[in-house]
This record gives C-alpha cells, structure tokens and sequence, in this order.
C-alpha cells in the first residue's frame, strides 16, 4: 500500500537547451514552488537565479523567457536529474520510485563539456542513471535550495563560480 502522503509526479517542464550549450546544470526534481511557478527554481528563497546573476552581473526578472534567453545566451543547459517519481511535497529526502530523466537529446544537440549537480541529490541519481551513458563527468555543487541553510549566499557564489571556467 503507497503512503497517503506520497504523490507520483511527473516532470512537467522541459528542458532548457541549444546547440551551443556548454555545461549542463541539474537540479533533483522540482519543488512544489517550482511546479506552481512554471520554470525551474521558482521557489522565491531558492539562491539558483540570485547566484546566476552575481556570476554573471546581470539583473533578472521573474520573466520566464527572461531567464530562458538568460540561459541559452550563457551557453547554460538546464533540467533535472529525475523525470518521475513519487515524493512527499518538495522533500528530496522522501524520493522514491524513480524513473529517471532522458538526458541523450540534451547530449545529442548540445556541446556539453561538463554536468553541474545542484546539490546531492541530484548528483546522486545523476551518477546512478545518467553518468554511464552520456560519458561525461558530473561535478556536485551545494544546493541552492532554502532547506540548505549551511551554506550562505558568499559561499554558494564561492562553489558555483566554478561554472565560469567551462564557458
């Protein structure tokens, strides 16, 4: 019998990406905020568009093409680790069940040189399902999520500048 308070979600947005996109960042699965909000990192106390706009110095609105454009000008694919699962709200801890993205188009079109994991669990499932087949590796940065409350916005920038190096 499935627990009363899982949910099985599919991913319900595509992912971001071109031909000229360099590095690959991935986030998990998408939070409840996200899904609502209609794009990736769409929680408001989420750092991941706050730290795209230090590295890059540039002022962003909550536009979703906005941030679109933003990606794919900086050669930055982006979509999640996992496709399907079930979850209890926007608990990664609670992840089970899961079915996981179809990351080959993405590598198939795009120049990916290097896989950024938002946070350890998208670095987990990316080394679980993903590492073999697309041969390229995959490097975990720390999370950009509210729930990791270890890391400040200075030291997030400090990990996540590594992305420059790659485009």
């Amino acid at each position: 019998m499935k627990d009363k308070n899982y949910e099985t979600i599919t991913h319900p947005l595509t992912p971001v990406y071109d031909e000229n996109s360099k590095i690959l960042i991935l986030g998990s699965f998408p939070s409840v905020k996200t899904r609502e909000y209609g794009f990736f990192y769409g929680h408001p106390q989420n750092r991941f568009w706050k730290i795209m706009e230090a590295l890059f110095k540039e002022d962003l609105s909550g536009e979703i093409e906005e941030r679109k454009k933003f990606l794919l000008k900086h050669k930055i694919a982006l979509y999640d680790s996992i496709y399907k699962c079930d979850i209890i709200g926007s608990s990664d801890a609670s992840i089970k069940n899961v079915v996981p993205s179809n990351l080959e188009k993405i590598k198939e079109t795009a120049k990916i040189e290097k896989v950024f994991c938002n946070g350890g669990t998208s670095f987990k499932y990316y080394e679980k399902y993903h590492a073999k087949k697309l041969k390229i590796e995959a490097e975990k940065l720390p999370s950009t999520s509210p729930a990791n409350a270890r890391y400040r916005l200075e030291d997030l920038l400090i990990e996540w500048s590594e992305i420059l190096e790659y485009l």
